[in-house]
């Protein structure tokens, strides 16, 4: 298995058309819980280690966030995004989640990827999830 060691910079861009699961609709009151809009935010995490959060954003189906992270990474397998809802009463509901191998991002031999747009399909086409990927050396 490919590992990869070295500094990783990830910009999280937008989710696009976001669905509520059947949990995050339970405390939705009213006859129309398809337009129930979510307070999401993603979680970044290499391999079992938290990277970082994104923000809240409040009352959206399809957030942007253009937020940043930078890490050193020793041994690196795999980055997995998560996206959740920020619930305001017990713990955040779980939306989607995505997980990306180090090995299918080196495959190609490059080490950098600058500018480089990957599509997502988080949870099953729950929702489309834009990634940037900006540098990995």
């Amino acid at each position: 298995m490919v590992v990869f060691n070295g500094l990783l910079k990830i910009k999280i861009c937008e989710a696009v058309s976001l669905k509520p699961t059947a949990w995050s609709l339970r405390h939705a009151v009213g006859p129309r819980p398809q337009t129930f809009l979510l307070d999401p935010y993603i979680a970044l995490n290499v391999d079992d280690s938290r990277i970082g959060q994104t923000a809240t954003k409040q009352k959206t189906n399809s957030p942007a966030w253009h937020d940043e992270f930078v890490t050193d990474v020793c041994n690196g397998r795999k980055i997995e995004l998560a996206v959740f809802h920020d619930a305001p009463i017990g713990y955040d509901d779980f939306v989607a989640n995505c997980t990306i191998q180090f090995e299918e991002l080196l495959q190609n031999g490059s080490r950098h990827f600058e500018d480089w747009d990957m599509k997502l399909n988080l949870a099953l086409t729950r929702t489309l999830q834009d990634l940037e990927v900006i540098t990995l050396t």
